[in-house]
């Protein structure tokens, strides 16, 4: 499994309603509305790359309401879940 970090920032006044649709799409773990440079915050659990991309960058960036994404995917992982 691929773990990545997408970073959301939202136009105002849209973080609420795209949680709820970000928490919806298949490969997101977890999600949550954050405080400082960026608006939200999704996990994604992935078996490839691949579905990295098509989650990030085909998925979450084409909502409504995104306003720009950044992702991170991790080079290791402890196996831990939170």
């Amino acid at each position: 499994m691929v773990r990545a970090y997408v970073m959301v920032k939202a136009h105002t006044g849209e973080a609420d309603r795209l949680l709820r649709e970000i928490e919806s799409i298949e490969g997101v773990v977890d999600a949550a509305v954050v405080a400082g440079d960026v608006d939200l915050i999704a996990t994604l659990d992935v078996p490839s790359p691949a579905e990295v991309k098509t989650v990030a960058a085909d998925a979450i960036q084409n909502i409504d309401g995104v306003e720009d994404t950044q992702t991170y995917v991790a080079m290791e992982s402890s196996g831990r879940s939170a």
